[in-house]
């Protein structure tokens, strides 16, 4: 497999450390709300990823974080926790909170048919391993102690800015980060929060924990460090993200956690461009922020979703309208509807079909293995669709291919199967097979036979489709 890598900026041949073994690691969501459509998106496409890798015969070693406590509102590790604004917001504790949302995203997960890692790892439950990585870093002479906390100090690092491209000596304030009189540098960041003083009469944070440098938490870059390490060992393969996290939580991420072992923190960085909403970046203040109840409840299908996606490469923008997804619904649909139509037999294969057979294989392997030309490869699954070879072969064809699609078109063969009798299957899959070869006259009769057994066959463009008489 080739992918591209954001650190090297060019597309590179996958060589994994243990082969065939791959460890990948994706940042996963912050649980104070609803993970949103450009969420999905990120972790789509680490679905897909997995799903390619398997597929090609690697052995995938996966986490995923929830991130259910120190992100802050901030990139400058200034203001609120968003768990703590998120339990303002409903009433609720924090840990209430994020038990609420790591369910829902789940569930969503699971809508649009991701594949979730086995391994999720909940910061909350790795403050230990955090609390030891940290005192690493200040063994080796990282970090200094401010009034709000303990920092990582970026100039100690020489390869800071890599992954990014960023000009950290050009920084200014407001720019990337917020003024903080304490940092020695605006790319400073934090890696121990101290707890603030609660007010008269009001209570402390839900979520604190002591530690050899006072009562806190953690910043929100050093659970990913911790965690990842802990599975997948000091080097990982893969690390996933969206490219919003590039400039200042991966960036953060590598220099902790080479700072600490000193050794390469990933191999290969893969990053998802964003999703753009009617063209423009998604907003709430724009009413162009959705999440996946924001589609339900207009009646559309999640994987109609996960098709949209793949319409559009994942280092380019997509752009999510009301129309594109009536679109993707459509032809989602017409998908399905077709996989109900064929037929359970197998028909004779002549050489003609096994070499078209073999050649479409051939394709889907080279395409997804070029780094993930997701479109190409749904574009070559119609190509099987509009095809001549049996239905049989061409029904297993396309499952295999929805092994790494995920579009779940095996639902289109349960939707039938239990109540076309197999009869009528064969009458259509023959009628079909006369209609290749223009015998008119055979396909007419065949398509009485099925209307006499209380069918209506209707040739469409991506094949027969059988309605039951009303």
């Amino acid at each position: 497999m080739k992918l591209y890598n954001s650190l090297t900026k060019k597309i590179e041949q996958l060589q994994p450390i243990n082969p065939p073994k791959v460890t990948m690691y994706t940042c996963g969501p912050t649980v104070y709300d609803y993970a949103h459509i450009g969420n999905f998106r990120t972790y789509i496409l680490s679905d897909i990823l997995q799903r390619s890798l398997t597929f090609l015969g690697y052995q995938v070693k996966a986490v995923m974080n929830i991130t259910d406590v120190g992100h802050l509102v901030s990139d400058a590790d200034e203001g609120e926790d968003k768990l703590e604004k998120g339990a303002r917001r409903e009433h609720k504790t924090a840990w209430e909170i994020a038990a609420k949302y790591t369910e829902i995203f789940k569930a969503d997960a699971q809508k649009l048919n991701i594949q979730l890692p086995e391994i999720l790892c909940k910061a909350t439950d790795y403050i230990n391993e955090q609390i030891e990585l940290i005192k690493t870093l200040e063994q080796k002479g990282y970090t200094y102690k401010t009034s709000d906390g303990l920092y990582f100090n970026t100039s100690k690092f020489a390869n800071y800015a890599q992954l990014a491209q960023l000009d950290a000596a050009g920084l200014k304030e407001g720019a990337r980060v917020a003024k903080n009189p304490e940092k020695k540098q605006l790319t400073d960041f934090a890696l121990w929060k101290f707890s603030p003083s609660p007010p008269a009469g009001g209570k402390s944070r839900d979520m604190e924990w002591d530690s050899p440098w006072g009562k806190g938490f953690p910043g929100w870059h050093v659970e990913c460090s911790a965690m990842a390490m802990k599975h997948l060992g000091d080097t990982l393969d893969i690390h996933v993200g969206g490219v919003d996290l590039k400039p200042v939580h991966h960036t953060n991420e590598i220099a902790q956690s080479e700072a600490a072992t000193g050794k390469p923190f990933v191999k290969y960085w893969v990053h998802g461009e964003f999703i753009l909403a009617d063209g423009k970046k998604m907003s709430k203040s724009k009413a162009n922020f959705y999440n996946l109840a924001d589609i339900e409840v207009k009646g559309f299908k999640p994987l109609s979703l996960r098709y949209l996606y793949l319409n559009a490469h994942y280092r380019t923008h997509a752009n999510f309208t009301w129309p594109a997804l009536m679109a993707a619904e459509k032809a989602y649909k017409k998908l399905l509807d077709y996989m109900a139509g064929l037929a359970k037999s197998r028909s004779a294969l002549t050489q003609e079909h096994l070499n078209k057979i073999d050649g479409f294989s051939q394709q889907f392997r080279d395409l997804i293995a070029d780094d993930l030309k997701m479109p190409e490869a749904l574009a070559l699954v119609w190509q099987v669709v509009k095809s001549n070879i049996p239905n049989q072969d061409k029904r297993d064809l396309l499952l295999d291919c929805d092994q790494v699609l995920g579009l779940n078109l095996a639902a289109g063969l349960m939707s039938e199967k239990a109540v076309v009798p197999s009869e009528v299957r064969q009458l259509v899959d023959e009628r079909e097979t006369a209609r290749q070869q223009k015998d008119w006259f055979k396909s007419d009769q065949l398509r009485r036979k099925i209307t006499q057994l209380g069918w209506q066959v209707e040739d469409t463009s991506a094949g027969p489709k059988l309605k039951a008489n009303s």
